[in-house]
């Protein structure tokens, strides 16, 4: 068995370097279409002022975009490190996506890229713009692929255990694409990313008009943005509406924590605006509840109920008692792999089997296995509330101002007065950080949210560790801390410099290409 203490460091580290990570993929995504959107308008209109705002915009992605590849690369090779057991078990089915990706990221999404920064001077408007618009798509993709891997770790669908090989393995490629919480998570995700790039663009520009700089420039920057960003912020919201459904019909444990329900209730469910959770005595010292509230957002109805974490708790003493036959008919496999009786047993059972791999926590030998092992076990299921219900509320509350903020930045701007209100443009510099905030507490939520698992209901996390010690973790994290610090601020400080030095002129870049010499006297007539 790992040891917890080495369980937790990995996880400890894996979050870290994720954490890290995020901060950059949001801006990536969010810039990225807003880009495409201002050569567009500045290939239809051939004014040079949204070439300027392209390139100025285009400066800061690319600064980002090389921090989030740097950042990320380092994620991928964790799996193997830290999570070895992990990519033996699923390597098959979480394997595909995660390659797709990194063809994504580094092939197509890259080389895009490249063309973006170099091919101003050496391609057409036309070619140029279809560039930018396949950056765009390039990022994009390339999150929707780590996004159905992630989804496919809550959600495990087409996929099942072989005992003859003893891994999970892919029965439905197509299932995997298309499960629902990836797809939901993708769209919730990439919304999200929407309105961090609005923002960024939003406080950036506000910062001009208060200096009184680049004022063309902000100005068109802000009405972008405001439109851009109504539109991600509102879709955050309905979109992780839809998350939420889905989290409860899949992860009705995390659902439960998240909004500190000990017990079932009743339909319609209420929702907890405030609450003081205590775990130990799996009640709430203090609540304020909202009546119907929870019940339309959980079951979309009035009349199913929401299960409690009591409830859901005896839920899992059974499936983990079902578990441990499926594990007895297992291993009966593994002595005669010709017993009939023992695979029809296994294949009714199969889908408990992660269940019992909970109580080798406490007694390795299953069949060995107490009532009491089985119920510290199935315990074991219930996340810590406080942390999640906490995090989560401050990850809505941030999306409901970004709304209110979005609207009246569009409002503003439809009027032309955004450049005249000193308070609001004050207000935009300051909300820079929130999209970031609600971000990483939404990571926190999913993935904090679906402990004890690694993947829901199939393994463990305590189970899927590598057996590495105390020592060689302790090193690796403080070598990825330091290195991702550094990077972190090596990154802001270069970002910083390039905000502060402003857009460049519009004068043509030196060559000796022909072709490049014309594309610059059609661009300047």
């Amino acid at each position: 068995m790992i040891d917890l203490d080495v369980v937790n460091l990995s996880r400890f580290q894996f979050a870290a370097t994720a954490l890290y990570h995020f901060l950059f993929v949001p801006l990536t995504l969010g810039l990225s279409f807003m880009l495409a959107i201002m050569e567009s308008v500045y290939v239809m209109t051939g004014r040079a002022i949204w070439k300027k705002m392209t390139m100025f915009w285009g400066t800061l992605f690319g600064i980002n975009f090389a921090l989030g590849v740097a950042t990320g690369v380092v994620m991928e090779f964790q799996f193997g490190m830290n999570w070895s057991y992990y990519s033996h078990y699923v390597g098959d089915i979480f394997g595909a996506p995660l390659a797709l990706e990194g063809l994504m990221a580094f092939f197509l999404e890259a080389t895009f890229v490249g063309l973006f920064f170099f091919g101003w001077n050496r391609m057409s408007k036309i070619s140029h713009l279809v560039v930018t618009w396949l950056v765009a798509l390039g990022t994009n993709l390339s999150a929707l692929w780590i996004l159905i891997a992630n989804g496919w770790m809550q959600n495990p669908v087409g996929a099942i255990f072989n005992p003859d090989t003893m891994r999970m393995e892919m029965t439905d490629f197509t299932a995997v694409i298309l499960n629902p919480v990836a797809q939901a998570k993708f769209v919730h995700t990439v919304s999200a990313g929407y309105t961090t790039g609005a923002m960024f663009v939003m406080a950036i520009s506000a910062w001009y008009l208060l200096r009184g700089r680049h004022i063309d420039l902000a100005k068109r920057s802000m009405a972008v943005a405001a439109s851009f960003g109504l539109a991600g912020a509102l879709s955050v919201v309905v979109l992780g509406d839809e998350s939420g459904y889905l989290t409860t019909e899949h992860q009705k444990m995390k659902i439960a924590a998240m909004e500190a329900m000990w017990h079932t209730e009743p339909a319609p469910a209420s929702f907890n605006l405030f609450a003081i959770p205590n775990q130990a005595e799996r009640k709430n010292d203090f609540a304020i509840e909202i009546p119907y509230v929870m019940g339309l957002i959980g079951t979309r109805s009035l009349t199913t109920p929401m299960l409690g974490i009591d409830d859901l708790v005896r839920r899992a003493e059974q499936r983990i008692r079902e578990g441990i036959t499926a594990d007895a008919a297992l291993q009966r496999i593994r002595a005669n792999p010709k017993d009939v009786e023992a695979r029809l047993l296994f294949d009714k059972t199969w889908q408990d089997l992660g269940y019992a791999l909970l109580v080798k926590r406490y007694q390795p030998d299953l069949s060995k296995a107490t009532e009491e092992d089985i119920k510290r076990a199935a315990i074991d299921t219930i996340p810590t509330v406080a942390p999640l219900f906490w995090t989560f509320r401050i990850m809505v509350a941030i999306g409901i101002y970004l709304i209110a903020f979005f609207a009246i930045a569009f409002y503003l701007s439809s009027r032309g007065r955004l450049a005249s209100c000193p308070r609001f443009l004050k207000v935009a510099v300051w909300s820079l950080p929130l999209p970031w905030i609600a971000i990483e507490c939404g990571w926190f939520v999913a993935e904090y949210g679906r402990q004890p698992w690694v993947i829901e209901g199939v393994l463990p996390t305590y189970y899927a560790a590598s057996g590495l010690t105390l020592v060689d973790l302790a090193v690796s994290l403080s070598i990825f801390l330091v290195l991702y610090t550094i990077l972190l601020i090596v990154g802001v400080k270069v970002m910083l410099h390039a905000i502060k030095a402003g857009p460049k002129s519009d004068s043509p870049l030196p060559s000796t290409h022909p072709r490049a010499d014309a594309v610059h006297a059609a661009d300047a007539a």
